[in-house]
C-alpha cells in the first residue's frame, strides 16, 4: 500500500503522479475504516483529500504553517504529518483529538474548533514572521459556510493590507454542516455554475484565436499572466475588489491542478485567495447523498451507512424538538432561529412545518442573538437553539441587545454540560457562569425529558430572557412522578430526609438519584432537591435545607468559579455558617476529549466520587469534633487544678 509510505511530512512530495491518485483512495479507505469503527467527522474530511494533498505537495510543513477553520476536516492532514498509528484512539480519552492541537503536533500551528477564525488566525501567525524576519509561508483554510461568520470578513478587510505573502483557501462545497444560507452562498454559487464566465472565456479565445499572426500568440500569453484568461471577467470581484486577489474556481479533487492554483499563490507578495471546489462526503455514496447526516457520525455499517447502535429513547434534542413545534402550533408569534444547525438543535422540523417562522442565519451566532432582539422587540417569540460553546460567542450580544432591553429572547442551550469526543472547544461547561453574570438574564435546567417540555412551556410564556439548559445524549427518563408545576426562581423536592442534602440542577439531579441510592443501602439519610433555576436559585428551599441538615452539597455539570454551587455557598455562608456546604463541580479548567463517563469519573462529578468526597468531609468533621473534644476535657481538667 502506498499509504504505508506515508510517515512523515516529506514523505508525499517522494511518491510519482500515478501513486498519488491510488493514495487518495487508500485515504478514503482508511478514513472510512476507522470511523466506521469509533465515530468522529467524516464527510468534511472525505471532501478535502486532494486538497489536503496538494498543500503537502506545494508547501514545507512543520516549516510552513497551515491553520485549518474549524479543524474538524484536519483527518487526511493528521494522516500525511505521520499520525496514522494514532487513528484507534481517535476522540478518545487520552487519545488523539479530532482537531489540530499544537500541542499534538509541529505540524499543527494553531489549535481551532469554532468557525470562521483561521484567516484571523493565520493573519497573526503571517504578521509574527513578518515583525521577526522571519521566511516562510502561512496557508489559512477556510469553508464557504465559516464566511458567513463576521469574524472572517474583519479577517478579510485587514488582511487585504498585507504588503508579504498570504494564502487563503476557500473550500467551497456549498455546505457548512447543514445546507448554506445567505448571500455569500448564493455569490459562490454563481461562481461555480456561472455559465456567463465560460462562456465568455469561449468567446474572447475565439476571438482572439482569429486574429491573423498574433492571435494565438496573445492568447497564450494572456493564459500565462498571474490570473489567466479567466481574470477578463473576474468570477471573484468580490475579493478583489477588497484588494485580495482570486485565483479559481479550481477544481479541489484534482491533486495537479491544485497543486499549480497552489504554487502560484506561492508567488505573490500580498494577499491570495485560491477558491477551491470539493465535494463533501466524496468517495462514499451514502455520505454524498447526505453530507449533513454523515457529519459527525458515531459507529456505523461502512455497507449500509447505518449507526451500528440502534437509538432506543429521545434525546433532549428530540424532546426539544417536538415540543417547540407544538407550542408553535398553538401560538403563532413563535418563530425559531439558528445558526447553521437545523439538524443539529432539532429545529429541521420546526422548519418543515413553519418555514415562514423560520430563520437559519448561517454560522452567525452574534446575528442570530441581535435579530433575535429585534424580533423580540417587534411583537416575536423568537427561541435561539443554539449549542452551549457556540453560544459563548454571542455573550455581547445577548448581554447588549438582550438583556439590557429585557427583551422574552428564549435560548434553548443545546449540547450543555460535558459533550465528550469534540474536546476543549466544543465542552458547554460555562454557560451557567456567564449567563448567570448578566443582569436581568433567568436560567433555568431541567432534569428530565418531561422537565424540558414543561420548562419550554413556561419560558415560551415568560416576559424576559430565560435560557432553558440540557445536555447532549438520551433524555433521562427517571423521576417522571415528581412533576410539580413551574415557578419562577423555585427548585422541587424529590426526597426529603435529614442529615445530608443534595441540592443539583439539570442532568446533575440523575446522578443525585444514584448517590442517594446507594447512601440509603448503607444506611445514610439523605434528601435529593431539584434546584431547577440556576438563576434566580430558590433562596426558600436552601433556607428549608439549611435548617435540617450538616452538610449541602451542590451538583452541577458547570466550572465552579461563576456557577450554580459558589452562588449557593456564599448565601448559606452568611445565613448559616454551621452548616457545611460541599460543591461538586467541574474543575478551574478545560476538559479534553472523550468518553463522557470517563470524564465524569475523571472530574470527579459521578456518582461513586461524590460518596467518596461526602465520606471524607463526614470523617474529617468527626475527627475535629473529636479533637474539639479532646481539647475541651483537657482544658476543663486543667481548669480544676
Amino acid at each position: 500500500m502506498i499509504l504505508e509510505l506515508i510517515n512523515g511530512p516529506e514523505d508525499i512530495k517522494k511518491l510519482e503522479k500515478q501513486e498519488l491518485d491510488i493514495l487518495s483512495q487508500e485515504i478514503r479507505d482508511f478514513l472510512l475504516e476507522k470511523i466506521s469503527n469509533i465515530g468522529g467527522h467524516l464527510a468534511s474530511n472525505l471532501g478535502v483529500v486532494e486538497l489536503t494533498m496538494a498543500i503537502y505537495l506545494a508547501f514545507d510543513l512543520p516549516k510552513d504553517k497551515v491553520v485549518w477553520d474549524v479543524g474538524h476536516q484536519s483527518y487526511t492532514h493528521k494522516i500525511l504529518s505521520g499520525r496514522k498509528a494514532e487513528f484507534d484512539e481517535l476522540r478518545q480519552f487520552g487519545g488523539m483529538s479530532g482537531f489540530p492541537k499544537r500541542k499534538e503536533s509541529p505540524c499543527d500551528a494553531f489549535d481551532t474548533g469554532h468557525s470562521s477564525t483561521s484567516v484571523s488566525a493565520g493573519l497573526g501567525l503571517a504578521q509574527a514572521r513578518d515583525v521577526l524576519g522571519q521566511d516562510h509561508y502561512v496557508v489559512s483554510v477556510i469553508g464557504d459556510g465559516a464566511l458567513t461568520g463576521g469574524m472572517a470578513y474583519e479577517a478579510l478587510n485587514n488582511a487585504a493590507r498585507m504588503e508579504k505573502n498570504f494564502i487563503i483557501i476557500l473550500n467551497d462545497n456549498n455546505m457548512s454542516i447543514s445546507e448554506n444560507v445567505g448571500g455569500m452562498s448564493a455569490y459562490l454559487s454563481g461562481i461555480r455554475t456561472g455559465d456567463g464566465y465560460l462562456d465568455l472565456k469561449k468567446h474572447v479565445t475565439n476571438v482572439l484565436s482569429r486574429i491573423p499572426v498574433v492571435g494565438d500568440s496573445l492568447i497564450e500569453k494572456i493564459s500565462r499572466t498571474k490570473n489567466g484568461i479567466k481574470q477578463l471577467l473576474i468570477p471573484g470581484m468580490l475579493f478583489e475588489n477588497m484588494g485580495i486577489t482570486y485565483l479559481g474556481p479550481v477544481d479541489g479533487h484534482n491533486v495537479k491542478a491544485l497543486s499549480r492554483a497552489l504554487r502560484e499563490a506561492k508567488k505573490l507578495d500580498h494577499t491570495v485567495l485560491v477558491h477551491v471546489i470539493t465535494q463533501k462526503g466524496k468517495g462514499y455514496a451514502p455520505a454524498e447523498k447526505n453530507p449533513s447526516r454523515f457529519h459527525g457520525v458515531e459507529p456505523f455499517d461502512i455497507l449500509t451507512g447505518e449507526p451500528k447502535k440502534a437509538k432506543k429513547n429521545p434525546s433532549y434534542t428530540d424532546v426539544f424538538s417536538k415540543t417547540i413545534c407544538r407550542l408553535a402550533e398553538k401560538d403563532e408569534k413563535i418563530v425559531a432561529v439558528t445558526a447553521a444547525m437545523p439538524d443539529g438543535t432539532g429545529l429541521k422540523r420546526f422548519s418543515r412545518q413553519y418555514p415562514n417562522r423560520f430563520f437559519d442565519v448561517g454560522i452567525a451566532e452574534e446575528h442570530a442573538v441581535t435579530s433575535a432582539a429585534g424580533m423580540a422587540a417587534g411583537g416575536l417569540k423568537p427561541v435561539v437553539a443554539v449549542y452551549s460553546s457556540f453560544l459563548q460567542r454571542g455573550f455581547d450580544q445577548v448581554l447588549h441587545d438582550v438583556c439590557i432591553q429585557n427583551l422574552p429572547v428564549v435560548f434553548a442551550v443545546d449540547r450543555a454540560g460535558l459533550v465528550g469526543s469534540d474536546g476543549e472547544t466544543h465542552q458547554g461547561i460555562f454557560d451557567y457562569s456567564f449567563l448567570s453574570a448578566i443582569p436581568c438574564m433567568s436560567v433555568f435546567a431541567p432534569k428530565n425529558m418531561w422537565e424540558l417540555m414543561d420548562g419550554m412551556e413556561y419560558a415560551m410564556s415568560y416576559d424576559g430572557p430565560i435560557a432553558v439548559r440540557y445536555p447532549r445524549g438520551e433524555a433521562y427518563q427517571g423521576l417522571k412522578e415528581f412533576r410539580a408545576p413551574i415557578r419562577y426562581g423555585k427548585g422541587e423536592m424529590i426526597y426529603e430526609e435529614k442529615d445530608i442534602a443534595l441540592l443539583a440542577v439539570g442532568s446533575m439531579v440523575s446522578t443525585g438519584e444514584h448517590v442517594r441510592q446507594k447512601l440509603k443501602a448503607e444506611g445514610w439519610n439523605c434528601t435529593l432537591a431539584n434546584g431547577r433555576f440556576i438563576k434566580p436559585f430558590d433562596k426558600e428551599l436552601v433556607d428549608h435545607l439549611a435548617r435540617n441538615h450538616w452538610i449541602i452539597v451542590t451538583m452541577e455539570e458547570n466550572v465552579l468559579q461563576g456557577g450554580y454551587g459558589l452562588n449557593i455557598t456564599n448565601y448559606i455562608h452568611e445565613h448559616y455558617p454551621q452548616v457545611k456546604v460541599l460543591n461538586i463541580a467541574l474543575p478551574d479548567s478545560y476538559v479534553e476529549h472523550g468518553n463522557v463517563s470517563l470524564l465524569r469519573k475523571g472530574l470527579g462529578i459521578d456518582s461513586d466520587s461524590v460518596i467518596w468526597r461526602l465520606k471524607k468531609e463526614y470523617l474529617d468533621m468527626e475527627r475535629q469534633n473529636a479533637e474539639w473534644k479532646k481539647y475541651k476535657d483537657k482544658a476543663g481538667e486543667e481548669s480544676k487544678e
